[in-house]
This record gives structure tokens, sequence and C-alpha cells, in this order.
């Protein structure tokens, strides 16, 4: 994972919707915490739910922002920005209420989504 810079912001729009379907994929696959608070806690507790991979929307909070950019450098956890409001990313999983933020958990899955950062 050393490949990758921890603050990358993706802005193209098509890669976004390759990122937002594979996200969907790791849904349905049962190996994404949703939202901030869960993923702090899954950062804290580490174990099997350790996250390897920290999706964050681009209308997040500065503060909501800066919690999740201090938490994945802290714990050595890649962190991307992707150019779609919290609507958006929870559309594209399957939820209702707006999302901050999702981690993947499986390091495999977690490459479907690299490949396009």
């Amino acid at each position: 994972m050393g490949e990758l810079k921890n603050d990358a912001f993706v802005t193209d729009r098509e890669t976004v919707k390759r990122i937002l379907s594979s996200l969907g994929l790791c849904a349905r696959a049962g190996k994404l915490v949703f939202g901030v608070p869960m993923i702090c806690e899954a950062l804290r507790k580490g174990g099997k739910n350790m996250p390897v991979l920290v999706v964050e929307a681009s209308d997040t909070s500065q503060a909501t922002h800066k919690k999740i950019a201090d938490k994945t450098a802290y714990y050595q956890v890649m962190k991307v920005r992707i150019a779609c409001d919290g609507a958006a990313l929870a559309s594209a999983l399957g939820k209702t209420s707006s999302l901050a933020a999702v981690a993947i958990i499986d390091r495999e899955m977690s490459k479907i989504v690299e490949k396009y950062i």
C-alpha cells in the first residue's frame, strides 16, 4: 500500500462511478463499515474488522474530514476522497441517509477499489 498517498482525491467522473460500483460490490459481500463513528470504533478495536481503506465523500465538514484524516494517519490506513456527496455515496450502497465515509475491511476487496485510485 506504500505506492498510494494517504490524501488522494479522485475527481474524474468515470473513475468515481467505478469506485462507487466497486463499493457496492463490497457492500453486498458484507465487507464495509458504514459511517465515521463505526469506522473510528473499528480502527480502535482492530482485529478482523480493521479497515484497510477508507473512502470519504467530498462534502464532509472540515471537522469530520480532520477526524477521518487524523484517525487514518494514526492507524496507518489508506484514505481517499471521491468527488461525490454523502447522499450519492449512500445511494450507491443501498442506504437512504447520507454517509460521510465508508471503510473496506477486506484486503482483497480493497484492491478492487485501489486499482481506480
